[in-house]
């Protein structure tokens, strides 16, 4: 019952999201909904393992299971957890692991840069769909002079394998 659990300032605390005190205001502000209803009374009890809670709608990884391991994918490596032909590939990186980890959207084998793995399904889904539109910055290294036309054609979209890939902006650094 009600008297099983954590607090749920505590929990928030845990997940990182703010100090006791300032997710203690949160509640306060009924900004806090766990398992779809507002709360807004303190020392309410949750279950940090199968509570859904969500702050201002987004859902808060209150688990202690819950992992996110943020990896640099070097050039030559796959975006993938396995890979059947033996080429090196993001779960080489985390084999040592014992939860299972997706990885977070992908990067080209010819590229390398900041990935993210995580035993959350939905925070990978969240962060990688785009309808959730989470902004991501890519920064490419050229030879040579850049086509005029570079800019319009990625700001009208690029076919890719898996359908149109769009930017929302692009900038020439020198």
């Amino acid at each position: 019952g009600e008297s099983q659990g954590i607090r749920l300032q505590k929990v928030l605390a845990a997940a990182g999201l703010r100090s006791r005190r300032a997710c203690e205001a949160l509640i306060a502000q009924g900004r806090v909904e766990v398992d779809g209803r507002v709360v807004r009374e303190q020392g309410v009890r949750v279950d940090p393992q199968t509570a859904v809670v969500r702050v201002d709608g987004q859902r808060v990884p209150t688990a202690a299971d819950t992992t996110v391991v943020a990896v640099n994918k070097p050039r030559g490596m796959l975006s993938t957890m396995s890979d059947d032909r033996g080429r090196p590939c993001l779960g080489d990186l985390v084999a040592d692991r014992t939860e299972r980890l997706f990885h977070v959207g992908r990067l080209d084998a010819d590229t390398e840069g900041l990935i993210l793995l995580t035993n959350d399904g939905e925070l990978a889904n969240r962060l990688a769909h785009p309808s959730f539109g989470v902004a991501k910055t890519y920064l490419a290294t050229l030879a040579g002079p850049l086509p005029r036309t570079v800019g319009r054609e990625l700001l009208a979209g690029v076919e890719l394998e898996d359908g149109l890939a769009r930017a929302d902006s692009f900038r020439v650094v020198q």
